[in-house]
């Protein structure tokens, strides 16, 4: 199964932040990563009065299911010093979930596809570099459709 992750740090050593999670993301079991963002900075998004971030995006494939990725990318967090306190808070780590196929799933745990990708050229910036093609399975458009049609203001 192919997923799609976005990553982003914006706490201590935010290019090692990063680094960190994507080799441990390649060493969680029947997990390969096959393509990998550059890096960019940018401004943070939701809670603006906070440092900026580095953010990334990555193409995994898994036998992990949905709920068993999400399970483990939050370990991961946890591994490297995320804390969850308020919502969009200043974080060592962040881990979304993107795509993963052409799966819709909304329950209580998980939103696939991230119900506010494409309000964030982040992310969108980063898909670019790795899947502009990648249709997403509830707007029925490419991210690089999305990206024209939702530009941030």
């Amino acid at each position: 199964m192919i997923a799609i992750l976005s990553l982003g740090s914006n706490l201590g050593n935010r290019e090692n932040n990063l680094e960190q999670a994507v080799d441990r993301i390649s060493l969680m079991p029947n997990t390969n990563i096959l393509k990998k963002s550059g890096i960019i900075e940018t401004k943070a998004w939701g809670n603006t009065s906070q440092p900026d971030f580095l953010n990334m995006a990555i193409m995994i494939e898994t036998q992990f299911q949905p709920q068993e990725l999400l399970y483990n990318l939050l370990q991961i967090e946890k591994h490297l010093g995320r804390i969850r306190t308020v919502k969009w808070a200043a974080r060592s780590i962040d881990i979304d979930i993107i795509f993963y196929e052409d799966i819709v799933l909304n329950n209580e745990e998980l939103t696939i596809p991230h119900p506010f990708m494409h309000e964030r050229n982040f992310v969108l910036d980063s898909l670019l570099e790795i899947c502009p093609y990648y249709i997403h399975p509830v707007f029925n458009m490419t991210v690089k459709q999305i990206k024209n049609k939702y530009k941030e203001k």
